[in-house]
C-alpha cells in the first residue's frame, strides 16, 4: 500500500505544485489504484510516475471545486486509449454525474470501458472483503467530504510449533488450515483454524480529507489513523484568512492529529503564495505541535507498512 502525491497545491497550479490529486496504490492488495481528486493536468502528472491509468478502478472526489475535478474528463477519455477495459467507478458529491456526463457528451467522447458514477452524502460508501470506505461531510464553502479507508483485519500467523506439537507435520494441510475454518486430517481429526492462529493482524487506516475549516470537528472521524492526509492551505499567520475561505492552517491540522492518536500526518493543498523556500517554515509550525508530520510534495511516495 502506497500513497503517491500527484498534486499538492491549492486553487491554481504553481511551478512547484500542481492542483489536487492523490493516488493510493493497492497493487498487492487488489491489483488496482484508487485516485482521490483529479485536478487539472492530473494525467500529465501521472506521466512522471509508474502509475498506469488502466489500473485506476476507483476515483473519489472530495468536492466540486475546479482544482479538484478539472482533470477528470481528460483522464477518463485517455484511459480508453491506454488499455483501460475494466469497470471504473467515480464517487462524488451531488453534481458529479451531470459534470461527467455533460463533459463527455459535448466533447463526443466514447469510453471503451464501463463507467459507474455514484453520488453520495455520508456514511459507508464502499465495502468488500478487504476494505471499507466511509465518508464524512466537512465544513467548507460547498459540500466537501473526507474519506476513511479501513483495511480489514487479517488472520494471524499460523502457529507452526503448536501444530507440530499436535502431531500435524508441515505439508499441504497447513495451507488448507489457513483457508478453512475446519479441516480434517487423513485420520479424521478435526483441526479448528482459530486454535492454531496467532492474534489477528490489524488492518491499516488511511484518512484523506477534502477542503475544510474547523478540523477539530473531525476528531472522531480521523481517530487512530495510520496516515492522515489533510489540507494545510495556510500557515499559522493567516488563520483569519483560512477561516474566511473555509480552509485550515498548519497548526490547526497538527492539533487535530495530536488529539486523535494519528500515527503520521501529511500536509497537502498548500497555497501558491508559499514557494519551495517556505516549506521548512510550514513544516516546523506543524511539527512544533505534532512531531510526526510530513509535508507532501508533487511525486512524493509514502509507503504504508503492514502492522
Amino acid at each position: 500500500m502506497e500513497l503517491v502525491f500527484l498534486g499538492t497545491g491549492s486553487g491554481v497550479p504553481s511551478k512547484e505544485r500542481n492542483v489536487s490529486a492523490t493516488a493510493l496504490k493497492l497493487l498487492q492488495e487488489q491489483n488496482s489504484i484508487w485516485l482521490f481528486d483529479c485536478g487539472e493536468a492530473t494525467q500529465h502528472q501521472i506521466l512522471h510516475t509508474s502509475i498506469k491509468p488502466r489500473k485506476i478502478t476507483k476515483i473519489f472526489i472530495t468536492h466540486m471545486h475546479g482544482d479538484h475535478i478539472f482533470g477528470l474528463p481528460g483522464l477518463l477519455s485517455s484511459r480508453s486509449f491506454q488499455g483501460g477495459k475494466d469497470l471504473l467507478t467515480v464517487y462524488g458529491p451531488e453534481g458529479i454525474k451531470d459534470y461527467i456526463e455533460t463533459s463527455l457528451a459535448v466533447s463526443e467522447t466514447t469510453l471503451a470501458y464501463p463507467l459507474s458514477i455514484v453520488e453520495f452524502t455520508e456514511g459507508v460508501l464502499f465495502e468488500d472483503e478487504q476494505f471499507r470506505v466511509t465518508c464524512k461531510k466537512l465544513e467548507h464553502g460547498i459540500p466537501s467530504y473526507g474519506f476513511r479507508i479501513s483495511e480489514k483485519d487479517k488472520p494471524g500467523r499460523l502457529l507452526v510449533e503448536k501444530l507440530k506439537d499436535a502431531g500435524i507435520e508441515p505439508g499441504p494441510i497447513y495451507q488448507q488450515i489457513k483457508e478453512n475454518a475446519v479441516v480434517q486430517t487423513h485420520g479424521g481429526q478435526p483441526i479448528h483454524r482459530d486454535d492454531y492462529l496467532g492474534p489477528p493482524k490489524k488492518g491499516r487506516v488511511i484518512t484523506i480529507m477534502g477542503d475544510t475549516r474547523s478540523p477539530e470537528y473531525n476528531l472522531s472521524f480521523v481517530q487512530d489513523s495510520d496516515v492522515l492526509v489533510h489540507e494545510a492551505t495556510f500557515g499559522h499567520e493567516k488563520e483569519a484568512l483560512a477561516k474566511a475561505y473555509f480552509h485550515s492552517t498548519t497548526k490547526q491540522t497538527a492539533n487535530l492529529a495530536k488529539y486523535s492518536n494519528v500515527n503520521k500526518l501529511i500536509l497537502t493543498h498548500i497555497s501558491s503564495r508559499y514557494q519551495q523556500g517556505d516549506d521548512d517554515k510550514l513544516l516546523d509550525e506543524a511539527r512544533h505541535i505534532f512531531s510526526k508530520t510530513e509535508l507532501a510534495r508533487d511525486f512524493r511516495q509514502i509507503n504504508i507498512e503492514s502492522k
